[in-house]
């Protein structure tokens, strides 16, 4: 469905990603794991365009992303980012009804299908009792639910999530991504908490320094060996009992001396 073609990404000489290579198979929930600056995000904005690679290829159902123009690669592509700027105070409600904008004419107004995929999502999104409000009387976690609303009503057949759990509660971490895991469609998810990803994830790419590190199951990647060599910590693996999925649990030997008096 999705393939990088030994995909390089340089910034002033400074290699950001060093021929990557992978396929990413329609219907499965993809985490992107890794160090900061290991190359998760960038990885991320190649796939939608907001970045170029410097060579190699990206392709979608056999076609190069670039080709594909923005309307269509809209409707088969949704991006919830870390960071969406907004220039003007929308409301909540108009806000997500831009996630239909791919499928509008020039100067088309919304019709009643429209309205109703709005409602849906922002009901999805928890945000249904938020839709007058206006963006700049939101709290971050709020702000980040509205952006994902606007990303289910363009009803797409890829999301993808640059640290969608970014300013969530916990409550709400979890509704996302069991929201998220529960659509029909292709997931691609740059994540930080790695037990999260062990529960909701397929499969998982580990980036470190840019490079591809390994790519598998969550039982295959989240090794004790793994841990130790890319993030630099010591872990344990247990099962979690509600679950009966993988749980990590994270500890250290640094000794900490105190000096009496």
């Amino acid at each position: 469905m999705i393939q990088l073609q030994q995909v390089e990404y340089s910034v002033d000489d400074k290699e950001i990603l060093k021929s990557i290579s992978l396929e990413i198979i329609e219907g499965k929930f993809i985490g992107i794991i890794g160090p900061n600056g290991s190359g998760k995000s960038t990885i991320l904005k190649i796939l939608y365009r907001h970045l170029k690679q410097s060579s190699g290829k990206v392709t979608l159902h056999e076609q190069e992303v670039w080709d594909i123009s923005p309307k269509k690669l809209a409707r088969q592509m949704a991006v919830v980012s870390q960071e969406s700027a907004i220039l003007f105070d929308f409301t909540v409600k108009d806000l997500v009804m831009m996630g239909r904008t791919p499928y509008k004419g020039w100067l088309s107004s919304e019709n009643s299908e429209d309205m109703l995929i709005v409602d849906r999502s922002m009901k999805l999104a928890n945000i249904a009792h938020l839709a007058n409000r206006t963006l700049s009387n939101l709290s971050g976690g709020e702000k980040k639910r509205v952006m994902l609303a606007r990303a289910l009503a363009q009803q797409a057949s890829i999301l993808i999530l640059d640290e969608p759990t970014n300013h969530l509660d916990i409550e709400h971490q979890l509704h996302l991504m069991d929201l998220v895991k529960d659509l029909p469609i292709t997931i691609i998810a740059a994540l930080h908490d790695l037990n999260l990803a062990a529960a909701y994830c397929d499969e998982l790419i580990v980036m470190n320094d840019g490079t591809l590190h390994i790519h598998g199951t969550p039982e295959n990647v989240l090794t004790t060996p793994m841990l130790k060599e890319v993030f630099h910590i010591d872990a344990g693996i247990s099962k979690n009992p509600f679950t009966g999925k993988m749980h990590l649990f994270f500890y250290t030997n640094t000794r900490i001396d105190t000096i009496g008096d």
